[in-house]
């Protein structure tokens, strides 16, 4: 046990992972009601339901806040969810937004499962590891046969910024590139579309603005005004319906991937 939380990290390999635990509390007051965060949530879960839809056992990797699993815990009342973290810090604000959840500490470099679970998410964790291809092929082992997976990650490496340095991001993704590194463990992709499109030029214009201000801070990105919030919020949602309706929009600040085993 570690701070209370079964802990699967009898050797901390953290290195290979590029994430200060300061996010935990910054993100934490700001997700809940944000654009962003919203929108992400409303596509995993409408990506879940569509694909994977009697998932008896769900596990996601680098958990975080608890933010993702909380919804999906309530999307999903019949599910069995678990969240890892590789820091016991996200785990205690995770702990207090999920209520049916098993949490624990893991490096996802050393899953200490085989075929355990119908479905495994890992939402905005992979460009944080240096070896991505890795922590894939302790996911696919986790699997179970026709077992599925969830990944959302940032996209287009020419976005590349400030903001993703201070993040601990080690890259930006090519949606080619991606598809590449999940069917070389073995997973088929079903699903691939790009999101966050129609703000896509305000976010172009924060990031240039990025790589030339030494000072630039990614929180003043995520903290938008009411209006600003309000109005982006709606944006997605229509940007999100187009995605259900069986539009794939070509580009976008984030990319949503879906296989089976």
């Amino acid at each position: 046990m570690v701070d209370g939380f079964l802990s699967f990290l009898p050797q901390r390999s953290d290195t290979d992972i590029h994430y200060d635990s300061i996010h935990f509390s910054r993100l934490a007051v700001r997700e809940a009601g944000h654009f962003w965060f919203e929108a992400r949530n409303q596509l995993i879960v409408w990506a879940m339901r569509r694909h994977f839809p009697k998932t008896g056992c769900f596990l996601e990797v680098g958990c975080g806040t608890g933010f993702v699993l909380s919804r999906l815990q309530r999307e999903f009342p019949k599910c069995e969810f678990w969240g890892s973290e590789i820091q016991a810090e996200g785990l205690k604000f995770a702990a207090e937004r999920v209520t049916r959840s098993r949490l624990i500490q893991m490096d996802a470099h050393r899953m200490p499962f085989m075929e355990e679970f119908d479905a495994i998410g890992a939402f905005d964790v992979l460009e944080h590891i240096e070896d991505d291809c890795w922590i894939l092929k302790e996911i696919y082992r986790s699997i179970r046969p026709t077992g599925g997976l969830l990944l959302t990650v940032p996209q287009h490496p020419f976005l590349f910024s400030r903001a993703d340095e201070i993040a601990g991001h080690v890259r930006r993704y090519r949606a080619r590139d991606l598809r590449r590194k999940v069917e070389d463990v073995g997973f088929r992709v079903i699903l691939m579309a790009s999101f966050i499109t129609l703000p896509f030029p305000l976010m172009l214009l924060r990031r240039l603005g990025g790589k030339v201000n030494p000072s630039y801070d990614i929180y003043d990105e995520i903290q938008v005004g009411w209006l600003t919030n309000s109005i982006l919020r709606i944006i997605l949602r229509l940007e999100i319906a187009s995605i259900q309706a069986g539009f794939r929009l070509p580009f976008g600040g984030s990319l949503l991937l879906v296989a089976e085993k």
